[in-house]
Formats: C-alpha cells, structure tokens, sequence
C-alpha cells in the first residue's frame, strides 16, 4: 500500500512538473455559444469631443443595421460565410466607411479598392486588390475563393472577373463622394502621404477633426461550428503606384481557421502586414494555448505597437468569445450573441468595449 501511495505521488509530481516547464495553465471554458458576430469599421483617433451627436448617432445607426444583417442570417440556420459577406455589403454601400461607396481617393484621383475573405472551414481563402469598378468589393473576395483556382486577383484582371462572374458593376463615378475628395486634395497640397488609419487629419470634415473613418470588417461563427473574417477596404488616402494594403492578404489582414479563431484587421496596413497580426493571434492559439484574449492583446498592444503600427482588430473563437483590440483612440465596432445581445462601441474608454 505504501509503494502505491509513492508511486501516485511521484506520477503526480512529474505531471505538475511538466506542466510548469511548458508554461500550461487550466483556462476556465466559457459556455460556448451558438453562433456570434463581431464587426468594425475602422480604427484611429476617434475623440467624442469631436464628434457631433448627428454623426455618432449615424455611425451606430449603421453599424447596428450592418450586424443585424449577419445576425438574422445565423440565427436562421445561414453560414458565417453569407453572414459576413452580406454584413459587409451594407458598410460598402454606406459613405460613412473607407470601403466600396466611400472609399477614399489614390494620388491619381482615383478610387482603388481591396478586400478579403477566408473560410475557416476548410482554410480557402479569396482576395482582390486594386479594383475600380467592382460595386462590392468583399462580393468578388467571395467569389475568387468559390470561383476560381487562385487566392488573390488585382487590377483590370480582378475587375475582368467579377465582371465575367456576373456581379455588380459601376461606372468609377460612383465611387466619388466630396468628402473624400476634399481630403485628398488638402492632403496633396501639403505634399505629402497621410495613412486613412493614421493619427494625423486623413479625413477633411469640419465637424471631426483629427479622425479616422477606415476599412470595415467582420468576422461571424456559425451554428456547424465554422469560422469566418473578411475584411474590405479603399486603402490609404493619395496612395501611389498601386500600393496595397493588409485587408486582402491572408494572414494580414484577415485569417480564419475553425481550430482557432477568426480576425479582421483594421489599420496601418504596411505594419500589419510585416507583423502578420491576423495569423499571429491564431498562431498563439493554436501553438501556445492562448486564450483569444490574450493571444489578441500579445498581438495589437505589444507586438504591433512595438513595430510602431496603429489600429486593432476584431475576432471571435470557436466557442464564440469575441474580441475587439486596438492601440487607438476609438474603433467603431459591434458584437451580437446567439441570445441577440447587441454591443456598440465608438471610443477607447466606454464601458461596453466588448
């Protein structure tokens, strides 16, 4: 009886060992939910004392009827794939956003636009980049992905596609807003490049000064437990030589995977991309056994800012947690449960920051 007793304790502390060199704690498991959504549109120094009552009511306004979109879709049975491609429809077709309708302006007066879309089912992906005529952008990611044999189109080639697909197209007027317009040429005539996801004045209104209206995302668990982001965005305001972002590389600026997570980025796009941020919060999770929060929080408040970069991002786990992490002044983001409880978040300190 005596050897049994050393022989379990033994067996118990070896265990106790080796859990304490791979550095392993019990994470207590949240109820898992049916399904849930999260989305943004943008990350940047968004200040209340900036913001008029009529535009912070507009911005939630349409954030709310976006989610609702994606919410309906999963509550009746939809996939995360439709949830996120139509929840991002309704911000592309909204002026509000730096995506499709209010897309900003290249340096060539040009509106030029990219986006993402990753199932994380099977890991497929779809991406376009530099699109001009394409109406919604996430629509042709979406498409590339079921479509055709390749992750990313761009250019006249992309925009060839979506038309030979049959989606909806637009003369590039359609694209133009005089917001837009006026941000680009106060900006040209300070020679000199300013990021739409930057803390400088990339948005000329003279009710919000020194803001940041961007890229919108979305990324949506479904009730057959699969994973999906996407991510859609005009770029930075008086971009030249056909630069691209983050939001339609895989792994930058959007990532899905059923064993993890899925992310949509929002931000400075070049630090995005040398971080890898979409993949790296995957990654932690699925390497080190990170939580979704914390593996978000390692990514965007050390690694990114570490890098020098701005901007956050939005996720949601397996289980359907859901994350919204940035190292801005405000992210305008949205969440809604399987019980349909709806957040709306503008600013860094609100308390319903999800």
């Amino acid at each position: 009886m005596k050897k049994l007793i050393l022989l379990t304790t033994i067996v118990l502390s070896f265990n106790a060992c080796k859990n304490s060199e791979n550095n392993t704690e019990e994470v207590p498991q949240l109820p898992k939910q049916e399904f849930a959504i999260i989305i943004h549109g943008g990350a940047g120094t968004i200040l209340k004392k900036n913001m008029t009552p009529e535009k912070e009511a507009a911005y939630k306004s349409k954030l709310e009827e976006a989610i609702r979109v994606g919410y309906n879709i999963l509550k009746n049975g939809g996939t995360s794939l439709e949830a996120v491609t139509k929840t991002i429809n309704v911000m592309e077709d909204s002026p509000l956003f730096n995506a499709g309708k209010g897309a900003v302006f290249t340096h060539e007066e040009t509106n030029e636009h990219d986006a993402s879309i990753m199932d994380g089912k099977t890991l497929n992906a779809g991406a376009s980049a530099g699109t001009t005529t394409v109406k919604n952008p996430i629509d042709l990611a979406r498409a590339i992905m079921d479509n055709s044999p390749h992750v990313m189109l761009s250019g006249k080639g992309a925009d060839t596609f979506a038309k030979e697909q049959g989606l909806q197209m637009v003369d590039p007027s359609y694209f133009h807003t005089d917001t837009r317009f006026k941000a680009l040429q106060k900006i040209k005539n300070q020679e000199k490049t300013e990021l739409d996801h930057d803390t400088k004045v990339s948005f000329y209104d003279d009710t919000i000064q020194d803001s940041k209206f961007g890229t919108v995302g979305c990324a949506a668990l479904d009730k057959d437990g699969n994973l999906t982001a996407g991510t859609s965005t005009g770029g930075m305001t008086n971009k030249r030589w056909g630069r691209i972002g983050d939001s339609p590389i895989i792994g930058a600026g959007t990532y899905a995977n059923n064993a993890t997570c899925a992310v949509s980025s929002t931000g400075w796009g070049e630090y995005f991309i040398r971080g890898m941020v979409a993949y790296d919060i995957s990654a932690l999770m699925e390497y080190k056994g990170l939580s979704l929060k914390e593996a978000s929080k390692e990514v965007v408040q050390n690694k990114l800012s570490n890098l020098g970069g701005t901007g956050g991002i939005v996720a949601v786990d397996k289980n359907g947690n859901m994350v919204a992490e940035f190292n801005t002044a405000g992210m305008y983001r949205a969440t809604m449960d399987d019980k349909g409880n709806l957040v709306i978040g503008i600013y860094e300190d609100e308390e319903e920051k999800p």
